[in-house]
Parts: structure tokens; C-alpha cells; sequence
């Protein structure tokens, strides 16, 4: 390989090569050989094999398993401003391309799935939000954020400011502090407030980037949510874990005849019942507090089949394979008693956001749910994150997001 560069390098085993030839774009500690001594945590390596054959250059986590995260295969390349700005143009690019101009609200950077690994950027209006969860990135955000802006404002659109929620636990694993501000653009004054409004399918929500779940707001779902909205036209709907009340929203605005709302967090209700009255709809949704696995049993031991259309968006159940199996009996029993609840020819719009339940074992849960209750499932649609949330096949972490809509008979 070319020593053009000057980069230090990290050498890996066999089984290490293997791995890097399927295109993943992670090198893990227990694959790696030797190590650059002195090299600070978060700079750029070059990783090589056995024979001293390259691999790929990428940045290296001194405190991780993921030793090295690989950002390119071409040994040729330089890692200047120039080449994080054509990454940044790409990006942007796709999105244009797929949002089809509904970009007001979007996953800017998706992390390993734009050559950003460990980032993520959304935007919200004339704000967009930074999570950092990669000592290499971290370094290189001087450079980095003012680009996005840049890229961003060239095309015509309006951003204010950069707030960063690198509050992420995950954060300790790559020995970076946690921490949540206003990043300093140059030559620029911070926004005084953290709270904006966007519009999302017709539905008007104020987004908190400072205090709100992850960035704010979960982008993930927009087209799901238009998915449910379309359904919900005469039907009387029940949202589980509604949190802001994104789907309730959705389907009162699509013709729903009631709505009800239910989640454990009061604080979460509120948000949700301030979001409907930004809508004009605090007649048209019921909000119930309560936690969701106590909430479906009651209705049915009342005899309440009210609802034709369930929908079920439960945070994340498992986020390491040691907690899968327990979160794959929460799955069962949560879909397990809403296709129970639902009448003949009635809606089951279900989700998982976990990596770590695949579609097969999802969908494994969803058939032994079905039998449990008895009923059989029609199979409506299947779908997944919204397309500004893009899945690198090469890296299935990137792919997280399962929505099933059926009817059960």
C-alpha cells in the first residue's frame, strides 16, 4: 500500500480482513494485531492485513470495542475539508432526491450510512441538531458543521443554528465527555431559544431540541405516520405509546372518527395534548394515562372492543442481544392483546425500533401472537424508516425500523 499519507496504521488478523471484505465498515478490538503507539484517540489510521494488504483508512476509538471506523476503501484519498464537503453535498443530495422536497424536517447525516460514522444530524426548520457518538468525528467538527451549513444555505435554505445533544451514554464508550449546548458557528450569534415548529404531514408540532427525546423528535416514522393517517378515515383508533402523539395526530387529521391516546409519561401526554391543541383537534383525541401493559388486559377484561385500528409504537424493548429474548415476550403480549381487542377486519399498524430484533424474529413474534389470539393476519403493507434514514446493506446496523399493517380476521 502507499505511505503517501503518513497515517498510523492498524494492523488486523485474517478473520479481521474477512470481516472488512463484506463491506462492514466497523474493525473490531479483538480482531486487531497491533496498534500505533502514541496515537491519540479519535485520528485518522490506515488499517491493513495480513501481508500488509489495505483494508481502508478510518477513524480510531482508543476505549471501544469498535476499534476503527472505517470512512473510506481508497488509498488514494485525502481527508481534507474538500473531501468532507463532497460527503456533505452527497447527502444532502440524496435527500433532495428522495424526500422529494420535504425536507423542512429530515435526517440530514445518518451516520455509517453517509460516511459520517458515529453522527447524526436532523433538521428541524432552522435548526438542525448534532449527535456525536465517535471520537473521530468529534475532532473533526470544527470542520464539519460549518460545512453542513454551508451546503444547506447554498441550496436556498434557511438554518439558524447548530445544537449539539451529545448526551448519548453511549458517548463514555469512546472516552468523550457528555454534554448539551449551542455549538459557536463563527462570525454568528447562538439562537436565544431551542424550540421551533415544523410540519409533518400537515401536522404542526413545536420540537424542543434541548430537552426533547433523542434530537427532539423521531423523524423515522413520517411516512408510517402518513401510512396510518390514510387507514384512519371512519375508524375509531387506539394509539399505544403515543408520546407526542405523533400517529393520534395523524389519523384525527385523516378523517378518524375518535382517537384515543395512551402512554405512561404525564409529562409525554402533555406534549401530546398541547400538540393537538396547536391543531385544533383537543376535541377529536382522548388521552389516557397508563402504562400500556396494563392498559390493553383492562379493556379486554372490561369487554371494551371499541377500537378498529391499533397502532403500536413502543420505544425500543432490547438495545443488546443479552435482553432480546425479554423483549420478544414484550412484543408478543403487547400484539398478542391487540389483535385479541380488535373486531373482525380491524387494523394492526405494530413496530419495533430495535436493531436488535431482525424482521425474521419480529415476524416470528407477530405469527405466534396471531395463534395466541386466534386470529390470522392479512397482510396490508410492510414497511420501514423513512428513506432519509438510509440502510447501508453492508452495515446491517443501519437497518433498525419494522412497521406491519394487517388486518386481523
Amino acid at each position: 500500500m502507499k505511505d503517501g499519507r503518513g497515517l498510523p496504521r492498524v494492523a488486523v488478523t485474517e478473520k479481521g480482513r474477512r470481516w472488512a471484505d463484506t463491506g462492514h465498515m466497523w474493525i473490531y478490538a479483538s480482531d486487531v494485531t497491533a496498534e500505533p503507539e502514541g496515537a491519540e484517540n479519535g485520528c485518522l489510521v490506515d488499517v491493513t492485513g495480513p501481508g500488509d494488504v489495505y483494508l481502508g483508512t478510518g477513524f480510531l476509538s482508543r476505549e471501544s470495542k469498535l476499534r476503527v471506523r472505517l470512512v473510506s476503501r481508497n488509498a488514494n484519498d485525502r481527508f481534507d475539508a474538500a473531501f468532507w464537503e463532497r460527503r456533505v453535498r452527497y447527502a444532502w443530495d440524496y435527500r433532495r432526491a428522495v424526500m422529494g422536497g420535504d425536507t423542512g424536517c429530515c435526517r440530514v447525516i445518518f451516520g455509517e450510512a453517509d460516511g459520517f460514522p458515529g453522527l447524526t444530524v436532523d433538521r428541524f426548520e432552522n435548526l438542525l441538531v448534532c449527535q456525536c457518538a465517535c471520537a473521530g468525528m468529534e475532532r473533526l467538527k470544527d470542520v464539519i458543521y460549518p460545512l453542513i451549513i454551508k451546503v444547506l444555505r447554498e441550496d436556498g435554505q434557511r438554518v439558524d443554528g447548530i445544537f449539539e445533544r451529545d448526551d448519548l451514554m453511549s458517548r463514555q464508550l469512546e472516552g468523550l465527555p457528555r454534554r448539551k449546548g449551542w455549538f459557536a458557528l463563527p462570525g454568528e450569534r447562538c439562537p436565544e431559544r431551542a424550540v421551533t415548529e415544523i410540519c409533518e404531514n400537515g401536522v404542526v408540532y413545536a420540537v424542543d431540541v434541548e430537552n426533547g427525546q433523542k434530537t427532539g423528535f423521531f423523524l423515522d416514522q413520517k411516512y408510517n405516520r402518513a401510512a396510518v393517517a390514510r387507514l384512519a378515515r371512519g375508524r375509531r383508533v387506539l394509539d399505544c405509546f403515543t408520546h407526542t402523539g405523533s400517529f393520534a395526530l395523524n389519523a384525527a387529521l385523516g378523517g378518524a372518527e375518535r382517537v384515543t391516546a395512551a402512554d405512561v409519561s404525564e409529562s409525554a401526554l402533555e406534549m401530546a395534548r398541547e400538540n393537538a391543541r396547536r391543531n385544533g383537534l383537543e376535541g377529536r383525541i382522548d388521552f389516557v394515562r397508563e402504562d400500556v401493559f396494563d392498559l390493553l388486559p383492562r379493556l379486554a377484561a372490561e369487554n371494551r372492543r371499541e377500537h378498529d385500528l391499533i397502532v403500536l409504537d413502543p420505544p425500543a424493548f432490547t438495545k443488546a442481544r443479552a435482553t432480546a429474548d425479554s423483549a420478544y415476550r414484550g412484543y408478543r403480549e403487547i400484539n398478542y392483546r391487540a389483535m385479541a381487542l380488535l373486531p373482525r377486519g380491524g387494523v394492526l399498524c405494530t413496530a419495533s425500533c430495535s436493531h436488535f430484533m431482525p424482521m425474521e424474529r419480529f415476524e416470528q413474534m407477530l405469527r405466534q401472537a396471531a395463534r395466541d389470539a386466534g386470529r390470522e393476519l392479512k397482510e396490508i403493507e410492510i414497511r420501514k424508516q423513512a428513506p432519509d434514514h438510509p440502510i447501508l446493506w453492508n452495515v446491517p446496523e443501519t437497518e433498525y425500523l419494522k412497521f406491519y399493517i394487517f388486518q386481523v380476521i
